[in-house]
């Protein structure tokens, strides 16, 4: 089941104060980028952001799932009315994957 475009706009709203998020449809569900980031999607409704060890020590009660099958566990956003934690959590995976440059795919 795709998600709803309502529901990814109200998450890109809900993080606003994390920087400047954009949403980008991917293989009919989305991306979301923050500040030109990639740091999370949305699947069936459901928002999941990459782990990162950062992250794991500020939220290590957040439950953690795959997006999609065969993918591996992202954080599981179960509560996105809670702004607070939702953009702390953003600001915390981006600082932490804006400093560590996706690694280039060997050919």
């Amino acid at each position: 089941m795709a998600s709803h475009p309502d529901f990814v706009n109200y998450v890109a709203e809900q993080l606003q104060e994390a920087g400047a998020i954009r949403t980008r449809k991917m293989f009919g569900e989305y991306g979301l980028y923050c500040n030109n980031v990639f740091f999370a999607v949305i699947c069936d409704d459901q928002l999941f952001v990459k782990v990162t060890p950062q992250g794991e020590a500020a939220f290590p009660d957040l439950p953690k799932a795959p997006p999609y099958e065969g993918a591996k566990d992202s954080f599981l956003v179960e509560d996105v009315e809670d702004r607070e934690q939702m953009t702390e959590l953003t600001r915390i995976t981006c600082e932490a994957l804006g400093s560590n440059p996706p690694k280039k795919r060997r050919k």
